[in-house]
C-alpha cells in the first residue's frame, strides 16, 4: 500500500455558516460540493485539504485537525486583518518544538496550525 493523501472529514451543521468561516476567514476555496441536503464539500487551501459534511454519520463535531505549516506568521497577520468578530487568533510556542495557532469553527472543530521552530535553529 502507498498512502496518496489523508483527507480529514469534519461535521458541519450550516454551510452558509462554514463558508463564512472557511472561505472568508481561512481563505480555503470551494473544489467541489455534493449541492442539496445534506451537503458535503471539499475545500482546500496549497495542499491541505478537508471534506465538510452535514451528514449525520459521517463524524462527530469537536474533532481537531493538526496541520504543519510554514510561514504562520504571515498567516497569523493575514487572518487578524480581517473584520472577523467570532475569531482572534494568537500565536502560541509549544514545549514540543513548534508555534501553534488554534483557530476554532462554529461548530466546535479545531484546526492546529503549527510551524516547526526546530528546524529554524
Amino acid at each position: 500500500m502507498n498512502v496518496v493523501q489523508t483527507i480529514p472529514i469534519l461535521r458541519i451543521f450550516d454551510v452558509v455558516k462554514a463558508e463564512k468561516f472557511y472561505l472568508d476567514f481561512l481563505g480555503f476555496q470551494i473544489d467541489w460540493e455534493s449541492g442539496g441536503t445534506p451537503n458535503y464539500l471539499q475545500i482546500s487551501r496549497e495542499s491541505c485539504v478537508i471534506h465538510l459534511s452535514e451528514h449525520y454519520g459521517d463524524c462527530c463535531p469537536g474533532s481537531t485537525v493538526f496541520v504543519w505549516v510554514t510561514g504562520l506568521t504571515s498567516y497569523w497577520r493575514e487572518l487578524t486583518s480581517k473584520d472577523f468578530p467570532y475569531m482572534r487568533p494568537g500565536i502560541e510556542a509549544k514545549d514540543f518544538g513548534a508555534n501553534v495557532m488554534e483557530v476554532i469553527d462554529p461548530f466546535g472543530n479545531r484546526l492546529r496550525f503549527s510551524e516547526d521552530t526546530n528546524k529554524a535553529k
